[in-house]
This record gives structure tokens, C-alpha cells and sequence, in this order.
């Protein structure tokens, strides 16, 4: 979640955080939870759909009742590793928490911006506080239209109506498309798979249409596309991700750790074309990159379980000339100066207190969508896991991140 607040502030506020997610506080998901498990909780409190591919080892789960989120996912059958975090506190208490319903999902839509003048997130006038801060309710609660499905692929669909912080009213259609994803799928995104590896792919393919009969335009406020993936965090999860490389004075920051104070060196490392963030759930932190330094890449490398996680995003012909929502909690000098891919990772906010999770998230961002009447904006997010020896995995992460997976381990190693 895109906040920019002081140590100070979150330090007071952890107090008021904990009433407002109490009933989306789970204790911690024992490290490699089986998808046959999450699969079964799932059935037992939702209407979950399972896609399947490659003989029944490739195994997704949607739950169009729970905001069309994509749940989880196996690259081994129903004994292999469960990849999503999954709010099972939440979900099997069957109650709605109007600030945020924290359900976990390896993929679930949401639309920024969630701070500023053009916010979806506070009423018009209110402070930016967490007291005010509501997730808008069509995409916190409830079900998606269930329009189509089958063992590939599932499709969705709502309508909804979101007042932002200058009462500018967007009248907007949703269709989301979920779907398993093939090997000449991924080869087509640059990414190499075969030999001995376990592998599971899907991709959402997210598109709002101005439903409305006005133009929506950056003096009233643009709406975005917003995808977000709730990973489990571990001691030997490093979140790896590529950027462009150049001088500051050109390309701007390489990355934006403001967002809750800045990161610890010991959590954020920079190195030549790659930034390593830690995924463990013990530290609150946020990092984001901007459009002149965005590659369409991102993901993490699990050394426990070997699991290297891809994250793929489509991108504009050139992203800088884009405008990009601002979701920094005040009245922005620039509203239009956004992150595209972000990274959080969840921890307590106060020394002794709970963290939501713990999970880690990858995220990613569509352009500001400036649409007439009848128009659309498309934003596609492909989330690849592979597992297997890490001398299979290593090409992969060099081909895709710039690093091999020696270097991502020993990001964080004490000397």
C-alpha cells in the first residue's frame, strides 16, 4: 500500500491499525503450506474455481467471490508448494472490515490512487489518516460477475461507480481475464523454461472502459490499474529486481524507499542494473520504481525452497511519457508522479506488535488512464514460479534479472 507516513506517525497509529484489521490479522502460515491444503480451506468458505495444465502438475486458483483474486497456485500437483498468501483468519470469519479486507491472493485488482487530491481511497476534505483511509468498497468486498470459465482460463467482470477526493465520479467497467498460462506463452515474454523444472504460469489481463459520459483527464484526476501479489515470506526470500541504468540527473532516483521512512541498508541493496529488497515479513518497508527507470520485470528467488518467483508486466512504448498516479498521503505538488513496480514487504510497525501478515508483496501499475466515453486501458500481469536445482534456475534469473542466483543470495550475507 502506497503510504508515504513518518516513523513518527506509524509508531501512534499501530494502535489504530490493529482495530481496524483485527479480524485481517492471522498468525503466521507455517512455511510450505501444500496447495491440496489452501485448496481444501478454500472450498470449504468460498466458490473456488482450479485451472490445470501440464497433466494436473500446473494448478491455479481463482475465486471470483472474493474480488476475482487469484488465491494461490501449485507448479507440482496438489502436494506441491502453496505460492499465495492466504488470510485464513479473515476469510473463515466471514466478517467485512470497511478500512481493508486483507484476504491475501497472489493477484487481485485494485485501482490507485490511493493518496492525494485525486484519491480513491478518502472522502473530499477528510485528513489522511488512517481513520479516514477506506479501501473503496467495490473492490474490498463482494464477488466479480462470473462470466465464463474452464480448466484454462476464467472470465470476469463489474461495474462500478468510485467518487475520488476532488468528487469526480468515475462509472467504470471492469473485465479481468485470468488465465493458465502455456510454455510458447512464456517463451514469448523472454522466459526459458524446460529440462527438469516445476513451473506454473498464469496472467491476468485487466482492462477498465469509461462507462461514464464525461472524459476523464488529469485536471479531475485519472484512475490506474492496480495488481498486487501477497507472497509467504522467508529468512531466504530476496525480492530481486532490474532496473534501467543512467546518471540521476537524467533517469531520477534509482528507487523510491520513502514510502514508510527509508529502508536499512541491511534490507535494500543497489547494485549495477539490479536492486535486492528483503521478502522475510519481519520489517516494514516499501520500494518503488519510476517510469524513466521500469523494466517489464520484477520477482524474488526463495533459496529454501528453490523457487524463483517472475513477475511480468506490459509497459507503454516509452513509460516516461506516461503519467502515473501519485499516491503519497497529502495534497501532492505532483499528482502524476508515480512508482509502475513495487515492492513491499510486511513486518511489525512498532518493536512487540503483530504485522498484518507476515507476507511479502510484488505489484505492479498501468499508466493514469485518460479515456472519452466508451474508451479502454489494458493492463496485463503474468506471475511465473519455477522450482527446481538451482543450476537449472540460475540461466533464468540471469537472462531475466541480470543476476545470477549466487549473487541474490549473497545479497544479504554478513561479511
Amino acid at each position: 500500500m502506497r503510504h508515504m507516513i513518518s516513523a513518527f506517525l506509524l509508531v501512534l497509529s499501530f494502535t489504530t491499525i490493529l482495530m481496524l484489521v483485527s479480524c485481517s490479522r492471522p498468525s503466521a502460515q507455517a512455511q510450505g503450506t501444500l496447495f491440496k491444503d489452501d485448496l481444501e480451506f478454500l472450498k470449504k468458505h468460498t466458490s473456488v474455481l482450479t485451472l490445470s495444465g501440464q497433466n494436473g502438475q500446473a494448478l491455479v486458483a481463482v475465486n471470483p467471490d472474493i474480488q476475482g483474486r487469484v488465491m494461490t497456485s501449485s507448479a507440482a500437483g496438489p502436494e506441491g508448494l502453496s505460492f499465495g498468501w492466504i488470510n485464513r483468519e479473515l476469510i473463515a470469519s466471514g466478517q467485512n472490515n470497511p478500512h481493508i479486507n486483507a484476504f491475501g491472493g497472489e493477484d487481485r485488482f485494485w485501482l490507485g490512487p490511493e493518496g492525494g487530491q485525486f484519491s480513491l481511497f478518502f472522502k473530499k476534505g477528510v485528513p489522511f489518516d488512517l481513520e479516514h483511509w477506506f479501501t473503496p468498497p467495490p473492490i474490498n468486498e463482494g464477488s466479480f460477475d462470473l462470466v465464463s470459465h474452464d480448466d484454462k482460463q476464467v472470465v470476469l467482470a463489474k461495474e462500478m461507480n468510485l467518487v475520488n477526493y476532488s468528487d469526480f465520479e468515475f462509472r467504470i467497467k471492469v473485465d479481468r481475464t485470468i488465465r493458465l498460462l502455456e510454455q510458447a506463452d512464456l517463451e514469448a515474454l523472454g522466459v526459458p523454461v524446460g529440462g527438469k523444472l516445476k513451473w506454473v504460469a498464469f496472467q491476468s489481463d485487466n482492462r477498465i472502459t469509461n462507462a461514464g459520459d464525461l472524459p476523464w483527464k488529469k485536471e479531475t484526476g485519472l484512475v490506474s490499474i492496480w495488481i498486487l501479489g501477497m507472497f509467504n515470506p522467508s529468512p531466504e526470500t530476496t525480492i530481486v529486481i532490474p532496473y534501467k541504468t543512467g546518471p540521476e540527473e537524467e533517469l531520477g532516483p534509482v528507487v523510491n524507499d520513502a514510502y514508510f521512512g527509508r529502508v536499512p541498508a541491511d534490507r535494500l541493496k543497489i547494485a549495477d542494473g539490479v536492486i535486492y529488497f528483503k521478502g522475510d515479513g519481519q520489517y516494514r518497508s516499501k520500494i518503488g520504481i519510476s517510469p524513466r527507470r521500469v523494466l517489464p520485470f520484477c520477482g524474488s528467488y526463495d533459496s529454501g525452497n528453490r523457487v524463483l518467483t517472475i513477475v511480468h508486466l506490459t509497459l507503454p512504448e516509452n513509460p516516461a511519457e506516461h503519467s502515473y498516479v501519485n499516491s503519497m498521503w497529502e495534497i501532492q505538488k505532483d499528482p502524476y508522479a508515480g512508482d509502475v513496480v513495487n515492492s513491499y514487504n510486511d513486518g511489525p510497525a512498532s518493536p512487540g506488535a503483530k504485522p498484518f501478515g507476515p507476507f511479502y508483496e510484488l505489484e505492479t501499475s498501468s499508466p493514469g488512464a485518460i479515456l472519452n466515453p466508451g474508451e479502454s486501458l489494458r493492463h496485463v500481469h503474468s506471475t511465473i514460479h519455477l522450482q527446481g536445482e538451482e543450476k537449472d534456475l540460475d540461466p533464468i534469473a540471469r537472462k531475466i534479472f541480470g543476476v545470477g542466483l549466487a549473487e541474490v543470495k549473497q545479497a544479504f550475507s554478513q561479511k
